[in-house]
């Protein structure tokens, strides 16, 4: 007798099926891709902005007699390093960058300089895009330090003009002292709305925040006193304190809103403080130029070093 219990039919099943995300796919690597493709086209705006300067003011700025002391280059080139060191300060506390985001910090200076105000902090948040191991959420920390930098710069500016206005009474004119005071007024009308609302706005601690408000000021302090000792040794007979104010009124002139021709306003304030117009005015266009030129060297240099290096 066969007990044997015959196995039941299978029972046909339908195939599990993935769902089709081939139409997807295109969507998923742009949304991955796209931090490379925003620092590729700033990449190439910084080429056209730098090729623009070079061939506008540059050269003609290079052209100028060149200083002979080799202790303006060495002051000149520390005041050069200045801001993405003080830069990588922040970032290296904040998110611990390694040695190499110098790279993405001095392509982000050249591209505020050379293409368009805060454009530099695009493409320094692209880059921290691409590196989601590094930080999840880089948006945040930019966002606070720029703004920490624009407000550093105001006070910093505006404790200039207060020294500086009773001064300046007899070298401005009317239109001109106006002008610095209603400057006075918008740069204190941008700063006021972030102080107030600080805890929507910013994303990072307080103490952290003051930390970095410090650090945006010592760099602006630093940078002065270095730019001021460079001219010194260009024009040695110029002293120091004197070159010290025409510093600070270079950083004021720069941060001033709504005022035409800054530069040009800048070279005839220092003519009228110091005097020696035409030297003067060659010191200030090789300083112009020559920073104009280590840009040039070091995009190129950094586009050389992302060949070898895909960590830049």
């Amino acid at each position: 007798m066969n007990t044997s219990v015959a196995n039941p039919a299978p029972i046909a099943t339908a195939p599990l099926t993935a769902p089709d995300l081939a139409g997807l796919e295109p969507i998923q690597k742009i949304r991955r891709r796209w931090p490379a493709l925003l620092g590729a086209a700033l990449s190439l705006l910084m080429v056209a902005g730098l090729a623009n300067e070079l061939f506008d003011k540059g050269l003609t700025g290079l052209s100028q007699m060149a200083p002979s002391s080799w202790v303006f280059y060495l002051f000149f080139a520390l005041f050069y390093l200045g801001p993405p060191t003080f830069d990588y300060v922040i970032f290296r506390k904040l998110w611990k960058i390694p040695a190499s985001g110098m790279v993405a910090l001095h392509r982000k200076r050249i591209a505020n300089e050379v293409v368009l105000g805060y454009s530099g902090e695009a493409y320094f948040y692209a880059w921290a895009r691409q590196r989601t191991q590094m930080v999840a959420a880089p948006f945040g920390a930019v966002k606070d330090v720029s703004i920490l930098s624009a407000i550093a710069g105001n006070a910093i500016t505006l404790a200039m003009l207060a020294l500086a206005l009773p001064l300046a009474t007899e070298l401005l004119t009317p239109a001109q002292f106006n002008t610095a005071l209603v400057s006075i007024a918008i740069m204190v009308g941008m700063s006021v709305p972030f102080l107030i609302f600080s805890k929507r706005v910013f994303s990072l601690r307080k103490n952290t925040l003051w930390w970095i408000f410090g650090i945006h000021s010592l760099r602006l302090v630093v940078g002065s006193i270095l730019i001021a000792l460079a001219w010194h040794f260009a024009m040695p007979d110029v002293s120091i304190g004197m070159w010290l104010i025409l510093a600070a009124a270079r950083m004021l002139v720069s941060r001033l809103p709504f005022v035409p021709n800054k530069d040009l306003l800048f070279a005839n304030f220092a003519i009228i403080l110091i005097g020696q117009g035409q030297a003067l005015s060659e010191l200030l266009a090789f300083t112009a130029a020559l920073t104009l030129l280590v840009h040039v060297v070091l995009f190129a240099g950094f586009g050389l070093l992302g060949l070898i290096r895909k960590d830049v």
